[in-house]
């Protein structure tokens, strides 16, 4: 049933827009993408007389019929290829080059011809053809005569149609935008894209996330990560919605098809695809695995070297890595970093990461329904992804400095994420141009949350060198300033910001590289001295507990009343790992200060850590990597952190805003430190 958005476009758009649940009704089984039928669809169904749109679907269907090749037809196809000697079908068809016999063959994908012969001239005129393919209406001609040495090679690609829009103007669309309200435009767009706005489980904030994956689209040299459930569309408008766009597999990308190739010099993927989508990128990335440091390189600047071949190349394909996330991200923010599902060559490389300009939250799309694919009126795909494609000349890169003002904890290439997504939403949502400040604001808030969330996993991964991440803005007129905040973040504390139970303290260990946060939780029941150690086979926590225990037993007499002794009482103490797996030593402190609340059965302060060890003797152990310790703690929830005394000159390496939220004592000595931990 059609509605006044569906009038509208038909009346402004027409010839130019299709119902949008046309072409899955057409395609059935057949392996067509949507592009290829909307292209045949929209001269004969865009309008709603439901007479013309049968008509119309009876002609794209004999037409699918007569030359569209199921690859199960293949035979059938190359023997009426025989038989007429001349015939149009409807397949993908890519190009490789022959280096040896200095030649090109074309293979044509549905109908299994290889090695057809092709002039240097149509692969000439179609680039695109030597990397990946492309959907063409393909006019072949079968010749028995043709022969390369002793072997036959009888079919001949004689001319190619791209199935693609054949002139386009942008001005129109700018010029009909006017006619349209925002949210009226929004939900054209989203439709044109297959989705249905009104349906249930696409609210607001879930339409935002769709028009965040048409950016990689409209802005050149974009690069974003997506993790989420499967089956929630992640390379759906990469496969389906433009022809402009490459679905690569998990470890495909070599450097000779993604950059260059040495041999003939032929530019790839990066400089002739508008976006690249590297599909389950969870597993595996690139087959050679120098391409991550050329692919470092293009990120960052949209160019790349050749190395001993000398010269910069550019690029202008936006890149995208998509993947599942197979816990809940509650559960990988406890145990690592958002980063961590990622391929192995990548997931941990901060140089790598930082080039990424936005990481959509996919975990916040479910898997869609029937009811989430639009039957109502859109943009036909192939003038969609043309209007997609003429909006990269645009720019709105410094649209929100007449309003607004990044806050400092934003870095360069921090801003010029924020900038780009802005400029993405605002060429979608306004191809006109008329935008007002509510609209950058809006814009502005989702670009630094998706920024923000590629910050905060580099400072989960890379400590201080990534601490700056309390993303704001600052309005000009009222000089008020914004914090912008991420929705899994505001329930991920893991440490309790209320008294800890008797027994119950926090601390931060390391491996060296990455920052760990323990839970140290010990139970006292009667017995006769003995100590049982759970949770960890790390030998330096149990040297930890060793030295800790013994110290107190050394001393009993100065920190133990007459009603406790250690001889008579067995210790359960269960570590922890709360935040990564980096256990190590430095937690004496914190067993310490657990072991005498649950003598006392006394509560400890809210929020309360203790890094630092305590020796046999006494003596408190200086902090390696303290300030990432104390940063991770109270990033993590910590409301004080005690902290030797031999650490005091390092406290002005600790960033004033994690001083703010969390007081920072210090101990010298065992006696100090319970004094200071206990409520």
């Amino acid at each position: 049933m059609t509605d006044h958005i569906d009038g509208k476009a038909l009346e402004e758009f027409k010839g130019c827009v299709v119902r949008k649940d046309l072409a899955p009704l057409i395609k059935g089984g057949a392996n067509v993408p949507a592009f290829v039928l909307e292209y045949l669809l929209a001269n004969t169904c865009s309008t709603d007389d439901e007479d013309r749109i049968r008509e119309g679907i009876e002609n794209v269907k004999n037409v699918l019929r007569e030359h569209y090749v199921n690859p199960e037809e293949s035979t059938l196809i190359q023997s009426k290829l025989k038989e007429h000697g001349k015939y149009k079908i409807i397949d993908k068809i890519s190009v490789e080059l022959d280096a040896q016999r200095d030649c090109y063959w074309a293979n044509i994908v549905n109908s299994n011809i290889k090695k057809a012969n092709i002039s240097d001239q149509l692969v000439r005129s179609h680039e695109k053809l030597l990397l990946g393919g492309i959907w063409a209406i393909i006019d072949m001609e079968y010749d028995p005569m043709i022969t390369v040495g002793s072997k036959v090679f009888p079919f001949l690609v004689n001319d190619i149609k791209p199935i693609q829009l054949s002139n386009f103007s942008i001005e129109r669309i700018a010029e009909k935008r006017k006619d349209f309200t925002k949210e009226e435009w929004k939900k054209l767009l989203l439709r044109s894209a297959g989705y249905e706005p009104d349906s249930e489980g696409l609210d607001d904030r879930i339409q935002d996330l769709l028009l965040l994956r048409l950016i990689p689209l409209v802005e050149a040299n974009f690069n974003m990560v997506e993790l989420g459930p499967r089956s929630s569309g992640k390379s759906y408008i990469y496969k389906e919605v433009t022809p402009y766009a490459l679905l690569m597999s998990g470890g495909q990308g070599t450097v000779a098809k993604l950059f260059v190739n040495n041999t003939t010099g032929r530019v790839g993927s990066v400089g002739e695809w508008d976006a690249i989508c590297f599909d389950e990128s969870t597993d595996h990335l690139f087959k050679d695995s120098d391409a991550v440091p050329l692919m470092k390189d293009y990120m960052e600047s949209g160019s790349f070297s050749r190395g001993g071949k000398g010269g910069e190349i550019s690029g202008n394909a936006s890149i995208i890595y998509n993947g599942n996330i197979n816990q809940p991200v509650e559960t990988v923010l406890q145990n690592s970093h958002l980063f961590s599902p990622m391929s192995t060559e990548v997931n941990n490389d901060t140089a790598f990461l930082d080039r990424i300009n936005a990481y959509l939250p996919g975990w916040e799309i479910k898997k869609f329904a029937p009811s989430n694919f639009t039957t109502h009126f859109g943009f036909s795909t192939d003038f969609f992804s043309e209007f997609l494609k003429a909006l990269r000349k645009d720019t709105y890169y410094e649209a929100i400095d007449t309003y607004f003002s990044l806050g400092n904890h934003l870095k360069q290439r921090d801003a010029k994420s924020v900038r780009r997504i802005v400029s993405g939403y605002i060429k979608l949502l306004h191809p006109d141009g008329n935008y007002s400040r509510e609209d950058l604001e809006e814009y502005l808030k989702i670009a630094l949350e998706m920024r923000r969330r590629v910050k905060e996993q580099l400072k989960r991964i890379g400590g201080m060198e990534f601490w700056d991440t309390n993303f704001s803005y600052i309005d000009k007129e009222s000089q008020e300033e914004v914090f912008v905040t991420l929705p899994e973040e505001k329930s991920s504390a893991l440490i309790e910001n209320v008294p800890l139970a008797p027994g119950v303290c926090y601390s931060a260990t390391s491996d060296g590289d990455h920052v760990g946060i323990v839970r140290v939780e010990i139970v006292n029941v009667p017995g006769n001295g003995k100590i049982t150690v759970t949770g960890t086979n790390s030998s330096a926590i149990k040297e930890d507990v060793k030295n800790t225990v013994n110290y107190i037993k050394a001393n009993e007499k100065n920190i133990l009343d007459e009603r406790h002794s250690l001889k008579e009482t067995d210790l359960n103490i269960q570590i922890t790992n709360v935040l990564g797996n980096n256990t190590s030593s430095g937690i004496g402190g914190a067993i310490y200060v657990g072991i005498l609340s649950a003598l006392y059965k006394k509560n400890l302060k809210a929020g309360l850590a203790v890094v630092g060890n305590i020796t046999i003797g006494g003596a408190v152990e200086k902090v390696l990597q303290f300030a990432d310790k104390v940063s991770s703690l109270a990033e993590n929830g910590a409301k004080m952190v005690i902290v030797p005394m031999d650490n005091i000159a390092e406290l002005a390496t600790v960033p004033t805003t994690v001083l703010s939220k969390c007081d920072v004592p210090f101990y010298n000595n065992a006696q100090v430190l319970l004094q200071k931990a206990l409520e």
